[in-house]
This record gives structure tokens, sequence and C-alpha cells, in this order.
């Protein structure tokens, strides 16, 4: 479905073109999980949702500090 293929194509930055600023997870997180993460974003695979091909709602921590 459409919502794998963004969480693929996530995955796939956070190794290239957004190394070092966006991780992913696909775990279950909490805010306290990103206490002191050197990353500016994390992509959370797990909460995010697809209600059809051109609806989805995306889930990204932000980490300031």
């Amino acid at each position: 479905d459409k919502y794998e293929e963004i969480c693929s194509v996530m995955k796939e930055v956070t190794n290239d073109k957004l190394k070092g600023i966006l991780n992913y997870t696909d775990d279950e997180v909490a805010s306290i999980d990103f206490i002191g993460d050197t990353y500016s974003s994390i992509f959370n695979a797990k909460h995010g949702i697809s209600l059809n091909d051109n609806f989805v709602k995306l889930v990204s921590w932000y980490v300031f500090t």
C-alpha cells in the first residue's frame, strides 16, 4: 500500500540524502526515548496510518536541545 511505500522511501533517505538529520524507527516509542538524540527529526513508521491512497498521517518526532 501507499503508506508502506512512503515508509520505505523514508527509511531509504535516512541512510542517504538525510543521513545524520532524519532517523527512522518502527518501534513503540515515547518522547522520553529521544532525550539526548542527535537527529533533528525521527520518522515513526509505527504510528502513522493510511486512510486511503491519497490521504496518510505521518508522525515524526522533533528533538529540541
